[in-house]
């Protein structure tokens, strides 16, 4: 459903995980990020690209390369494809794949056509990358510590930044990557909301926001939360670690299994060469 919409973007929301997907709008483009999720959702999105591209480029932007954020690829495989240089060497694309065929056949959910890993027209490699159309410019941001594959993507023309799977209003970091890169990647989002001026960023799940201090605050929730559980493993406080497990909203075997993963992340990284 479309929780967000002006005259230069649209942010749509699936029922599922509470996925975001943005379509922005400029004089010589239209920009669709992360098409998700279920096949109704993906065709209302591509709907709406038809009914409004006129003669503009279409580009598509994956912020990560985690099958719920790949899932509309397919219906969108006619445009500029861009994703990370870690998206594109990614080592395991067919374990991608199948995860959006379990899933799929598990809720008995039938879509057109084969699904598909992206592949990318454009690969972007260092921060600071663009990618221009007319007088439409694309910066790009590495972002790993989620995945290690992330990227942010700023049109400042419009003051919007897509952020993936950061920031979000209510989810907990899950640290499939690195906690360090997640913390680097945290202090390259202060950076984006220093030097530009953001005026609308979309994370890859929740809602978005039009508050640059609301962008500040998610930083820091992330930051504190990293930053406890650190501690806890370190002092090998277990009831402290229990408890930042259950701040998570939605609890369940999902989410208990995600902080189980950042617990074994981070006692990975912090671990003493002595240690057992």
């Amino acid at each position: 459903m479309i929780i967000f919409e002006d005259k230069q973007a649209v942010v749509f929301q699936s029922a599922l995980f509470k996925v975001l997907s943005t379509v922005i709008f400029t004089e010589d483009a239209v920009i669709v990020v992360d098409p998700a999720m279920l096949p109704h959702e993906v065709n209302e999105i591509r709907a709406l690209v038809d009914e409004r591209i006129a003669d503009r480029e279409l580009i598509v932007i994956f912020t990560h390369g985690d099958f719920d954020h790949i899932v509309g690829y397919p219906e969108f495989k006619d445009a500029m494809k861009i994703g990370s240089l870690g998206m594109d060497k990614h080592a395991n694309k067919r374990e991608k794949v199948q995860l959006i065929n379990d899933f799929d056949n598990e809720y008995y959910i039938d879509r057109l056509g084969e699904r598909e890993y992206p592949e990318f027209d454009e690969v972007i490699d260092h921060d600071g990358q663009t990618y221009q159309v007319g007088s439409t410019k694309l910066t790009f941001y590495l972002a790993p510590g989620h995945t290690s594959d992330g990227l942010f993507t700023v049109l400042e023309s419009h003051g919007i930044w897509v952020a993936g799977d950061y920031l979000s209003d209510f989810e907990l970091p899950f640290l499939n990557d690195r906690s360090i890169a997640y913390k680097n990647t945290l202090e390259k989002a202060k950076e984006i909301l220093a030097s530009y001026n953001i005026r609308l960023m979309i994370p890859g799940h929740g809602s978005h926001t039009t508050d640059q201090k609301e962008i500040l605050k998610r930083i820091h929730m992330a930051e504190k939360y990293i930053y406890a559980l650190e501690e806890a493993v370190i002092n090998k406080d277990m009831d402290k670690i229990a408890e930042l497990g259950k701040q998570h909203p939605y609890p369940s075997s999902f989410t208990k299994s995600c902080h189980e993963e950042n617990v074994k992340v981070i006692r990975h990284e912090v671990k003493k060469p002595n240690d057992n």
